[in-house]
């Protein structure tokens, strides 16, 4: 269904990290996915990861890089130019949502994430389309 899509995914919470790859390996058969459990060397990984991630999903409060740091690196990398990037946060207020907006990035899910409509969220960013998920 998703063909060779490939997903980066940077998330500091176990559970959340084992749901979502789950979910995109078993439910969704995403072929590539590479999830890191925190932001150190951040750049490097990144620039190093053998392929350039179609979707990026980033917790806003991940250390010792948080999010926005992280998206202003993957911003400044030409290879990441295609890429969706979507912040994922448990602490969305209407604050945070100008700042994600205003820094650029192309959407925000609200953690936990809502397991029945992730796959056509998936594809919907996948199609281009910026998605405010912000209450459940």
């Amino acid at each position: 269904m998703y063909g060779k899509r490939s997903v980066l995914y940077v998330e500091d919470d176990g559970y959340s990290r084992k749901i979502m790859q789950i979910l995109l390996e078993q439910r969704m058969k995403i072929p590539i996915i590479r999830i890191f459990e925190d932001s150190f060397n951040f750049m490097e990984r990144v620039t190093t990861l053998g392929f350039v991630p179609d979707v990026v999903f980033l917790d806003i409060h991940v250390q010792p890089i948080g999010g926005f740091e992280m998206l202003k690196i993957l911003r400044g990398l030409n290879q990441y130019n295609n890429s969706r990037i979507v912040a994922l946060t448990a602490s969305v207020m209407n604050e945070e949502v100008n700042q994600l907006r205003t820094a650029g990035f192309d959407g925000c899910l609200a953690k936990p994430i809502d397991l029945p409509t992730f796959p056509e969220t998936f594809a919907r960013i996948l199609g281009g389309e910026t998605i405010w998920r912000i209450t459940e």
